[in-house]
């Protein structure tokens, strides 16, 4: 599973690591019960490695969300899940999300949503 996360919305995807091919899931407003939503998602899922991405700005160097992301992970990893959380660098995905989707954009969690996939497509091919 895939997070983008950002500060109004998080979108998800999923993927099956045999098939090795990320499909966009939806997305999470974030609020105080986000958290628990991702929980559920990787219980009812079978879930065991979330990856996040990573924000940085062009030169490569953390941000103000690089921050956020982080904090949100270490919310995450208070839980004991015994699933492994790992970053995956998110340069530029939501501009490919929005590429991707053109004009068919009926909401903004769709990019956010398509964007995660890219994030775990990528992390699929350089670590499965």
């Amino acid at each position: 599973m895939a997070l983008d996360v950002g500060t109004r919305r998080i979108g998800v995807a999923m993927a099956d690591s045999r098939v090795k091919i990320a499909v966009p899931f939806g997305w999470l407003e974030n609020d105080e019960s986000t958290i628990q939503k991702i929980v559920e998602l990787v219980l009812r899922n079978d879930i065991n490695v979330i990856v996040v991405g990573y924000p940085r700005n062009q030169s490569g160097e953390p941000t103000q969300q690089t921050k956020y992301v982080e904090n949100f992970v270490d919310q995450l990893a208070e839980i004991d899940l015994d699933t492994k959380v790992v970053f995956q660098d998110e340069s530029l995905t939501s501009v490919q999300a929005e590429q991707r989707l053109g004009n068919k954009i009926k909401d903004k969690g769709e990019i956010d949503a398509e964007a995660a996939s890219i994030i775990l497509q990528d992390y699929l091919e350089e670590n499965v």
